[in-house]
């Protein structure tokens, strides 16, 4: 009896097996080119790895709900917004004055192969996108952007950035590569900023704490404590915004790239971008931007899982400035909410 017990439990054993190995082939079949493999008690059995990115790219590709000719629509109706404000502003810098101080340009970054160029802008998808372009310019070891680490997409030497050319080669790239940015509510980035730099647990934290939290409370906060002068850990929003509007920040150097206007960072009165996409339509703007490219076929923009939850806080935090201190605030960012069609809370 109990060599007939091993037996059964052996053969449905050998079932289970060859169930999972036939499954493994017609998945293979189905998805031509890739392998799968099985793991088992620290075993691996099979050929290669399927990416899953590839797959879940096929299979579960982004297709925006609005046709392409309103996608097309709506960025002719922000580019001619833009044309118009820029033409009421009297500080645009021309392009021989940008191109002659290259610094300016610091913020392009240039994919030779497939023709783009890329104006990053802190706390707009930057990190999602520069990911993307490592993954096409084949900087990464994999097809998949989400498996790119943060830190790895924002180091110095990833990309090679407009401000390395000459100016005639710079001229050649505005003219015949696509310009691509990506912007979003002034003060919904600056909350973003805020939180991002000087509330999470992360390197990167530490440092904004030490190179500004530290200045920040010593400057605006009264009576401080020797740990927050010490550490700057524990900046309020309100002294950040007071270090922000205070004309001798802004009269001493240029402003952080993670709070600077985001006119100032891409130019665009001077520069004129193909598309200039909006966090708000963040997936649909990036499908145009890859369809324009003809790209869409090769990669997709990573989606999140956690859609960002600030534009719900920009209220929570801005209800704590004084009237005056959220006008200078605005002023401070007047040329983006006027270029890209953006309101202010508290006095629009």
């Amino acid at each position: 009896m109990v060599l007939l017990r091993r037996s059964k439990q052996f053969v449905f054993v050998l079932l289970v097996v060859f169930g999972v190995w036939y499954g493994v082939i017609v998945m293979n079949e189905k998805i031509p080119g890739h392998y799968i493999n099985l793991v088992y008690n620290g075993k691996m059995y099979g050929k290669w790895l399927m990416d899953s990115f590839q797959t879940s790219a096929s299979i579960d590709k982004y297709m925006p709900e609005k046709p392409i000719d309103v996608l097309e629509m709506e960025q002719s109706q922000r580019k001619k917004l833009a044309k118009e404000v820029c033409l009421l502003s009297q500080n645009n810098p021309n392009l021989d004055s940008v191109i002659k101080d290259r610094v300016q340009l610091d913020h392009i970054i240039v994919d030779e192969e497939h023709r783009l160029l890329y104006c990053y802008v802190p706390k707009v998808a930057c990190t999602n996108w520069k990911r993307l372009l490592m993954v096409l310019m084949g900087k990464a070891n994999t097809t998949n952007p989400l498996a790119i680490v943060a830190d790895d997409s924002h180091r110095l030497n990833v990309f090679r950035r407009l401000d390395n050319y000459t100016g005639e080669e710079i001229r050649y790239r505005l003219d015949h590569f696509m310009k691509f940015m990506f912007i979003r509510h002034p003060f919904e980035r600056l909350v973003s900023a805020f939180r991002n730099k000087f509330g999470q647990n992360s390197s990167s934290a530490d440092y904004f704490r030490s190179r500004y939290g530290r200045q920040i409370i010593k400057q605006y906060r009264a009576n401080a404590s020797e740990e927050s002068l010490l550490r700057g850990h524990d900046v309020t929003f309100r002294e950040f915004v007071q270090y922000i509007i205070d004309p001798r920040t802004v009269a001493r150097a240029s402003f952080n790239e993670h709070w600077r206007p985001m006119v100032d960072l891409c130019l665009p009165c001077t520069i004129q971008y193909n598309v200039i996409g909006k966090y708000e339509s963040l997936m649909d703007d990036a499908w145009l931007v890859l369809e324009k490219a003809n790209l869409n076929q090769k990669v997709s923009f990573p989606r999140s899982d956690r859609p960002s939850s600030t534009n719900s806080l920009v209220e929570e935090y801005t209800k704590h400035l004084s009237r005056e201190e959220l006008l200078h605030l605005y002023h401070i960012y007047e040329m983006d909410f006027r270029l890209f069609d953006y309101h202010s809370p508290g006095f629009d």
